[in-house]
């Protein structure tokens, strides 16, 4: 009896020490070390097996030579593994590992090669399904320090796949909350930057229409051309209706490739497909539940995941990829295209069904060339978010606003926004920009005629640029001179001529 309680003395002090292992306080680590010690000097005098504490631990233990040839098992390693004795006893452990049908892995043939402690992750492949636990590998030494044999404990780590599937549970609610909250970001962010800004009657038209349509879950249908503001008309249908405080959603169809579109829409199960979350996703539809879905460029989603969405708007429900149970949706639906969905219909490219299942809202915004009526109530609203925002005053003269009226904008109120923005920067203070370079810009002579560019917004700013410069050191005296006339210093005018290749002989 007497050594039953030492050896549960031993056990309770060597787990004791095991716990208490404390990096910033060595000398309380060794004080516990001392004391095992010192017992288990106590128990060698008093003649105790030590094979009875080792066979009592819940911890498997297995012990090699020096040539890494099994000397012993626990039976808490048969427990754990069901690896019998017999099949490790006597036998190489670089044998067993190749052999990978045992364990992989593992901390003996570390320690062989290294002859140092080492951590280490086992893989026990006899068990169904093949389990994983972490081991330590500690090499015991002779009188004349030659290694003499390799004494390896581990534990299986059996809650590792419930472990697993709560994380991805965690990551994928994480990742949701994230989601919505970086939605609620943006609405914010660009609530005071990118709102409905006029008062010509068709925009009225769209008012009206959003404040009798927020208030109900009726689907909405948003169309118009790219840049007329779609997104901006959803984010007043959501900030408007009784959702306003939920989740809200936006995913453009258009940006996912269409073979990952019905994962990331409807989520999947594990082992759905090949390269698979092994514990499943959430799709964008479950992180909308109870809030509000924006589906941008509608009409450039394939025809087989039309009959997915249709089915999911009619039934409020969906099913995972690769899984069976329905999950069911409180969703409203918000769609959004540019594309002429009926002429889709025509050519065999959208489902007619679908199409009157979503159109039961329509809302038709019109470019910005047939509302030019609101073209300045939107300068004065960008110029405003913008001197703000980068700390530059500027203005727009009457003639520049007469100017800006004169051109088509084929990208709506986006490109007006980048053009106003990217005048407000080059007014470097002085508050306004010269008429040229606005007509510049625009690709707008000096007749009033409307020219339709040829290049992107960054080549006609380009070419706007060099002929610019060009202009103005025909009539400088230096560059010192010119770069006064434009607002930026002489280095600046040089690097200029070298980046467009200018012909400037030198000072007039």
């Amino acid at each position: 009896m007497d050594q039953v309680l030492a050896i549960q003395k031993v056990q309770e002090k060597i787990k004791r020490s095991l716990e208490a292992q404390d990096y910033q306080n060595p000398d309380k680590s060794a004080r516990i070390l001392q004391e095992i010690y010192q017992d288990l000097s106590v128990f060698l005098a008093q003649g105790v097996d030590f094979k009875i504490v080792v066979d009592a631990l819940d911890d498997s233990i297995f012990i090699t030579d020096k040539d890494g040839v099994c000397l012993y098992v626990n039976p808490a390693h048969q427990r754990n593994t069901t690896i019998l004795p017999e099949e490790v006893i006597g036998r190489k452990v670089s044998d067993i590992v190749e052999e990978g049908n045992l364990f992989t892995g593992g901390a003996t043939l570390d320690v062989l090669k290294t002859q140092k402690k080492v951590f280490r992750l086992s893989t026990v492949q006899k068990t169904n399904p093949p389990s994983v636990g972490y081991a330590v590998g500690v090499p015991i030494f002779d009188q004349n320090s030659n290694l003499h044999q390799v004494v390896v404990s581990s534990r299986p780590i059996l809650t590792l796949q419930s472990l697993q599937e709560d994380f991805g549970k965690f990551l994928a609610e994480a990742n949701a909350l994230d989601k919505s909250r970086e939605n609620v970001r943006i609405l914010e962010n660009t609530e005071s930057s990118k709102r409905l800004v006029g008062s010509s009657y068709t925009l009225q038209k769209v008012w009206n229409t959003i404040q009798m349509a927020a208030p109900t879950d009726a689907t909405v249908l948003i169309t118009g051309e790219s840049g007329v503001g779609k997104e901006v008309v959803a984010d007043e249908i959501h900030r408007l209706s009784k959702l306003s405080g939920k989740t809200f959603v936006k995913v453009n169809c258009a940006s996912i490739p269409a073979n990952l579109l019905e994962s990331e829409l409807f989520g999947y199960e594990k082992g759905a497909f090949s390269g698979a979350n092994a514990c499943g996703k959430q799709g964008l539809f479950e992180m909308a539940n109870g809030g509000t879905l924006l589906l941008d460029e509608i009409g450039d989603m394939s025809m087989d995941l039309q009959v997915k969405l249709l089915r999911a708007i009619q039934n409020k429900e969906i099913t995972r990829v690769g899984g069976t149970k329905p999950i069911k949706l409180d969703i409203r639906f918000i769609a959004a295209t540019n594309s002429d969905l009926k002429r889709k219909i025509a050519e065999g490219t959208f489902r007619q069904d679908l199409y009157y299942r979503l159109n039961v809202i329509p809302i038709y915004i019109p470019p910005l060339r047939e509302r030019l009526n609101d073209l300045d109530d939107l300068c004065r609203h960008f110029v405003e978010y913008f001197t703000e925002k980068h700390g530059r005053p500027f203005t727009l003269t009457e003639d520049q606003l007469a100017i800006m009226k004169q051109y088509t904008w084929p990208g709506n109120i986006r490109e007006l926004e980048n053009v106003i923005e990217y005048l407000t920067i080059c007014a470097s203070g002085t508050k306004e920009v010269a008429d040229e370079m606005l007509r510049g810009l625009l690709d707008i002579s000096q007749g009033d005629e409307v020219v339709t560019s040829t290049g992107t917004l960054s080549q006609s700013l380009e070419n706007y640029e060099k002929s610019l410069i060009e202009s103005v050191l025909r009539d400088a005296s230096s560059l010192r001179d010119a770069g006064a006339k434009l607002g930026v210093n002489a280095s600046t005018i040089s690097r200029k001529i070298k980046q467009y290749g200018i012909d400037y002989p030198g000072a007039k």
